[in-house]
């Protein structure tokens, strides 16, 4: 089973506990038994809440400019053409609107004991999207994952992938349960036409820096390096290539 939901606006305020501390409770709450309503809802509260760095995110929470799919299995083989269908669909129902918008994909299983097991897990639906995609590749992102303009296609649309997993390192990717944020790129080229994206990104790495107390090592800008490597969130050594294979056009193999 599967919903999709779009978020209100959130009306409550923090309570006053940290951001680590919510999501422990969270992570004891056994969502991957629970209704779709209360897995949204989780999210909802581990992005909303106060400490929480990234402002765009807050910000599609916060206009209810979100599409949040409740999904069964990553592995499932019948998962790429419904995931497909929905972020076409998504991309249709938001064109020519302003702001910030994210289709988010939550997994109730599998739960990852690791990064690297998560890793793998994100890159293998990813080649499975790929594989399902019959639209030719976003226009003005690259298409070689180890291309520093690399941005992941589907149905034609280019997006920045996040990942959040309960098994994450850095407190602002540990999610309760396997997740995939989908933003689509253009809305970060708009920020830049409006001279505005350079101020948030900054905004978003201190207030990043300050909950985790390090420096996220993997965060580059587009253009400087291929942002797939940030796609899991795991931290990659030189010459680490995304397990990503691209067909050309016309390629039918």
């Amino acid at each position: 089973m599967s919903t999709e939901t779009r978020t209100a606006s959130p009306t409550h305020e923090s309570d006053g506990t940290g951001l680590e501390p919510t999501l422990n409770l969270l992570a004891d709450m056994d969502l991957a038994h629970a209704t779709d309503d209360d897995i949204v809802r989780a999210l909802e509260l581990m992005v909303t809440h106060v400490d929480f760095p990234c402002l765009g995110a807050k910000s599609v929470f916060r206009r209810g400019s979100v599409a949040h799919a409740v999904l069964d299995d990553m592995d499932d083989p019948d998962l790429p053409a419904d995931l497909l269908g929905r972020l076409t669909a998504f991309a249709r129902d938001i064109d020519g609107q302003e702001g910030f918008h994210s289709f988010i994909a939550t997994f109730r299983a599998p739960l990852p004991a690791d990064e690297a097991t998560f890793e793998a897990s994100l890159f293998r639906l990813l080649q499975r999207l790929h594989d399902a995609d019959d639209e030719t590749w976003a226009a003005g992102v690259g298409s070689d994952p180890n291309d520093p303009h690399f941005a992941f296609s589907a149905g034609g649309t280019a997006y920045f992938i996040v990942g959040l997993h309960p098994a994450a390192s850095r407190v602002a990717r540990r999610a309760p349960l396997p997740t995939l944020v989908f933003n689509p790129h253009e809305q970060f080229e708009a920020l830049r036409q409006e001279g505005r994206f350079d101020g948030m990104r900054t905004t978003i790495r201190r207030r990043d820096e300050d909950l985790q107390g390090a420096v996220n090592p993997m965060v580059a800008d587009h253009g400087d390096g291929s942002e797939a490597l940030q796609y899991s969130g795991r931290v990659h050594g030189p010459g680490w290539e995304p397990p990503l294979e691209v067909r050309e056009p016309g390629d039918e193999s």
